[in-house]
């Protein structure tokens, strides 16, 4: 399947990313049903899915860009500006605040020196609260990219942190990986 590298939004991938989208787009009976995992794609690359990107996903997909923007918007794992380095989502529904959420974000406030919706002054970390991470039984649990970490308590974050910090953080509980 051919795919552009450029095709006058503005965005463009490499010829690595571009076989990559080429292998997605051949995993689905349609263009749109590859929305997703060419999110995912995108952000691994960039770090976040850009108005560029976005223009040129719609156009790939055949979608309209109000309906690629409406799944970046709603999905907690997809980022629609540049982040820190390591973007921390804990999640606060009930289930989890009922196993501990609260207590845990208040330990990470603590910790990085920001409160929830922010990001350190170095760019290193960034701490949200997020609605659900579908992981209800194993509350509470933060979401690290495509990792997740579960049954966390305020010293597993104490640990993750100085991990993290350290350039060897603790292996997560679950690996995400959303293009498979």
């Amino acid at each position: 399947m051919s795919v552009p590298v450029e095709d006058g939004t503005g965005f463009g991938l490499g010829e690595q990313d571009a076989a990559r989208f080429a292998g997605i787009l051949a995993r689905y009976p349609t263009r749109r049903s590859a929305l997703m995992p060419t999110l995912w794609l995108i952000q691994d690359r960039d770090g976040h899915i850009s108005d560029a990107a976005v223009a040129w996903t719609a156009a790939q997909l055949e979608l309209s860009e109000a309906k690629v923007r409406e799944v970046v918007s709603f999905y907690a794992m997809y980022r629609d500006r540049p982040q820190a380095r390591h973007v921390l989502q804990v999640c606060h529904n009930i289930s989890c605040h009922i196993l501990g959420a609260q207590p845990l974000l208040a330990r990470l406030e603590g910790k990085l020196g920001v409160r929830r919706g922010e990001a350190t002054p170095d760019g290193e970390f960034a701490l949200e609260g997020v609605e659900c991470l579908g992981a209800c039984g194993m509350g509470p649990c933060l979401q690290l990219g495509k990792h997740l970490y579960e049954h966390l308590t305020p010293e597993k974050a104490d640990a993750l942190v100085d991990g993290l910090r350290r350039g060897d953080p603790p292996r997560p509980d679950t690996d995400r990986d959303l293009e498979a």
